[in-house]
Order: structure tokens, then C-alpha cells, then sequence
């Protein structure tokens, strides 16, 4: 038996809704999805396994029937969705009444329920979201049917506020495998037995690598998985880099040089820097035309302003200079405290009237 499984898709979401790129990622989610689809008939499966949180919202009508035509172009597919905390299932939810083509089942209960394919010779058991969050361990005793059939578990969750689960649980419990979504980093159990596939395009800044879809096989008489592979598939991702600078390194350089790294890269993806170590004093970095060139969601200016303090000490040893050197320098200096030391020094240098 083939299937492939994926979660956490959130079709309808505009990822970094304030930058001028979030229509393209909004986009992208919705083309991978397709992709999804495009690959499930390519590889021939026989299922497509959907963990939970297909959209990121209660989906509209015309988003049903756009997944809808999808799900008719594989009509030899099983597909088989849960519903997670972002899509959960409400009293006037559109889920509830749309008619879905004969290879789709929703598993919408809220306790789980056993979904019998006999023509693939295989049990699903699963349950969807009815409220934001499940804290309780509901499958802490779960177990497949007593059936020779092939057995798969679908669920969602995985932290305290969402489904809490013992993986170790999940590996003894009898299931050929279990299909988890909720967490949006790819995760594979080294025997196979569970896996969250992370959300096929990177949602923000925090989701770093890649990211795609799994592809697997289960042995019809072992019942096992025994081939389990990530597909990557994501048209963009999250990179972060950091950059260090030196007292010789100006403004012109900097930005240079970080085109270069994105360049080398690619421009396609989206780019948080850091910029760490010492920088002459008298410059300041304003690497604001970059957006114009990259994909820019942070830049976070870590660099030190390499201040001789000893000689700023001796130039103005009666003033409100060296007064506020002796205060704030010392030997052992959090992060705060050299900022503050720095600021306060860089304003002093800058104010003529405080220097007289």
C-alpha cells in the first residue's frame, strides 16, 4: 500500500501579511497543495493522508470546490482528512453539508471512528477538532481494530494545548503507521511507525529548512511501513544568516555582501539577518534599500561600536562623558548593559551641549 501524507497546509492563510510578498506566499501555499495532489497521482498511491489543518480558517464555499476539483483529478486516490484547531469542525461550519467527490471521507467526529477501506485492505481511525484546543490525552489508550487489515491512525496535535501524545505509545500501539500533524517541522520515528510531515510551505520567519511531503510504502504482509522518504517541495524558505562586520566594514560593503550571500542562495527565499561584531562608531547601518532587492523579513543589528573608552575616559574625565563611563563600565557586562553604555555614549558624543 502507497500514501502520501501531508498536514498543515492552511490554504487561505497570507503568510507576513505586512510585506509586499505575502499575496505570492498566499499563492504558493495553494500551488504546493496542488503539487500535492499532482504527486499523489504521479507516484500511484493509494491513499493521500491529510492530518489535520487543511485550511487556516473556517473555508469558505468556494474554497471546498476548489479543493474539490482537485480531489476529482485522482479519482483512484482515497483521500482521507481530519479536521485540526485552525479548520475545526463548528456548529455552521460549510464542511458539514458540502458534498465532497467519492474519494474524499472526512473523519469528522469528535471521538475517534474507524473508516474501513476493503478494497485496499486497510482501517483508518481518526477524529477532528470540534474545539480550539484538546488537552486531554485522548489517545493515550488508543488501539486499532482487531482486524488483519492494515491499520492507520490520523490525529493532530502533539503539545500540552493540542492533543497532548506519547510517541513511544504510538510506536507500541498497533498501528502500521500514524499520520500526525500540528507541528510544521518534518519529524520521522526511526522505525517508521509515526510521522509529522511539517507544513508543505514554510508559514514564518520561525520555520526554517525545508519543507514538503512524505512519500511512503507498508508491506501488505508485514503490515509495516518499510520505505518512508520527504519529499521537498516548497517553492520558498526561511533563511537565516548572519553576517559579521568589523570597525573597517561600511555601509556600501554590507549591503554587498548580503545581496551576495542571497544571490548565492537564491533570491526566491526569504532572508532574516544578523549582524554581529564590532563597527566603527561613527557609522551607522541602513540597509533599508534591500528590500528592494531581497526578500527581507528582519535584520537584527547585533554589532558593537568599537568605542576606546579608556582614551574617551582621559579626554573627559570631568564631564558627563566620563562620569557615565565610571557608572555603567565594568569588567562583566550583559547584552542590556553594553547597549545601554553604548547608547549612552553615542548620544553624549552627539549632543554638544551635554560635552561642555
Amino acid at each position: 500500500m502507497k500514501f502520501i501524507h501531508t498536514a498543515d497546509i492552511h490554504w487561505g492563510m497570507n503568510p507576513d501579511s505586512d510585506k509586499p510578498w505575502s499575496r505570492d506566499r498566499a499563492q504558493a501555499i495553494r500551488d504546493t497543495f496542488s503539487e500535492t495532489v499532482r504527486q499523489a497521482k504521479l507516484k500511484d498511491v493509494d491513499f493521500l493522508f491529510v492530518a489535520g489543518d487543511l485550511f487556516h480558517r473556517q473555508p469558505l464555499l468556494r474554497d471546498l470546490k476548489e479543493l474539490n476539483y482537485l480531489f476529482s483529478t485522482i479519482p483512484g486516490i482515497q483521500v482521507v482528512i481530519i479536521a485540526g484547531n485552525h479548520d475545526r469542525i463548528r456548529p455552521n461550519s460549510a464542511l458539514r453539508s458540502f458534498s465532497w467527490c467519492s474519494n474524499v471521507t472526512w473523519l469528522m467526529e469528535e471521538t475517534p471512528t474507524v473508516a474501513v477501506f476493503e478494497k485496499q485492505n486497510v482501517d483508518i481511525t481518526g477524529f477532528s477538532y470540534h474545539t480550539a484546543e484538546i488537552t486531554e490525552p485522548l489517545l493515550k489508550d488508543i488501539a486499532p481494530p482487531a482486524t488483519s487489515r492494515i491499520h492507520i491512525l490520523l490525529a493532530h496535535g502533539g503539545d500540552h494545548s493540542h492533543l497532548p501524545l506519547d510517541k513511544k505509545h504510538l510506536s507500541n500501539a498497533g498501528f502500521s503507521y500514524a499520520a500526525l500533524g500540528h507541528i510544521h517541522k518534518s519529524e520521522l520515528a526511526p522505525d517508521f511507525s509515526y510521522a509529522y510531515p511539517g507544513s508543505p510551505e514554510p508559514l514564518d520567519k520561525t520555520e526554517t529548512g525545508q519543507h514538503g511531503i512524505l512519500y511512503g510504502e507498508i508491506s501488505p504482509s508485514s503490515r509495516q511501513v518499510v520505505r518512508l522518504e520527504f519529499i521537498p517541495l516548497s517553492q520558498a524558505q526561511y533563511i537565516p544568516l548572519v553576517i559579521h562586520v568589523t570597525p573597517a566594514t561600511t555601509n556600501s560593503e554590507l549591503t554587498s555582501r548580503i545581496f551576495d550571500e542571497a544571490s548565492r542562495r537564491g533570491l526566491e527565499h526569504i532572508y532574516r539577518f544578523r549582524i554581529r561584531g564590532m563597527r566603527d562608531p561613527d557609522i551607522q547601518f541602513d540597509l533599508n534599500p534591500l528590500e528592494k532587492q531581497i526578500q527581507v523579513i528582519e535584520i537584527i543589528d547585533e554589532s558593537e561600536p568599537q568605542y576606546d573608552f579608556s582614551r574617551l575616559f582621559a579626554e573627559h574625565p570631568g564631564d558627563m562623558i566620563g562620569f557615565y563611563i565610571r557608572a555603567l563600565q565594568k569588567e562583566e557586562m550583559s547584552s542590556v548593559e553594553k547597549k545601554a553604555l553604548y547608547y549612552g555614549i553615542d548620544a553624549l558624543l552627539c549632543t554638544t551641549d551635554e560635552r561642555r
